[in-house]
């Protein structure tokens, strides 16, 4: 994981990414277990025995390989623009290897489906906000009616003090409390894009999904299931 839409995606997620990624979404997300059997549930709720998920962001492959876990009866199609990312999940998935199919690129790399549900964990503040409604667009184009997607990224208020607050305690969880807040303010703007709790639900809308719904908070992220 996970994927931005330029090309310092795939050099922010290179290689010594990939080899010290495992150890860290446990670390930097609070209930990151939970919120795997979360999304497996909601999946689930819509998702046929014999379904097809599409995974965006799926570097690293430890969503893919819960979801696997799971559903023994699923499909999947993950995307993301890291080449050693991929590789990675293609490692951690290895016991489902004959029913994921993964591809290097971003979300128009996608096979055009279509498909039964869609997640897209841990990936989206990445993508930049000007590029946010065509990705979702494009997730939603590849569903079949009804079918859930399942996001969680970062998501705060994003006036002051609000966010400042927020930054050092995304920090501080991550075991990375900043000696000087204002350079880890100036990290957060260049590196990723974050949108407040409610931006984040009305660009879900807007890219035309409905039933909108908050099914997970912790801390700093927050994760929604949305339909097509």
């Amino acid at each position: 994981m996970k994927p931005e839409t330029s090309h310092n995606a795939t050099t922010a997620f290179g290689a010594t990414h990939a080899q010290t990624y495992v150890e860290g979404p446990p670390r930097q997300v609070p209930g990151f277990e939970g919120l795997h059997r979360m999304t497996s549930m909601l999946l689930a709720e819509r998702v046929p025995a014999k379904g097809r998920v599409l995974v965006l962001g799926a570097g690293g492959g430890l969503e893919l390989k819960a979801l696997g876990d799971d559903h023994a009866g699923w499909t999947f199609d993950g995307v993301d623009p890291s080449a050693d990312m991929v590789r990675l999940a293609e490692q951690i998935t290895q016991p489902h290897a004959a029913r994921i199919q993964l591809h290097k690129g971003y979300i128009d790399t996608a096979p055009p489906g279509p498909f039964d549900g869609a997640v897209c964990l841990l990936t989206l503040h990445f993508v930049p906000r000007d590029q946010r409604l065509a990705t979702l667009q494009a997730m939603r184009s590849r569903l079949v009616p009804g079918a859930p997607l399942i996001v969680a990224h970062i998501s705060f208020a994003q006036t002051e003090p609000a966010r400042s607050q927020w930054i050092a305690r995304h920090l501080a969880f991550g075991g990375k409390a900043p000696a000087n807040l204002e350079d880890a303010k100036q990290t957060f703007a260049s590196k990723l894009s974050i949108l407040s709790p409610e931006d984040d639900e009305a660009m879900l809308r807007q890219a035309g999904f409905s039933d909108v719904t908050l099914f997970y908070v912790g801390l700093s992220f927050r994760g929604w299931v949305a339909y097509a």
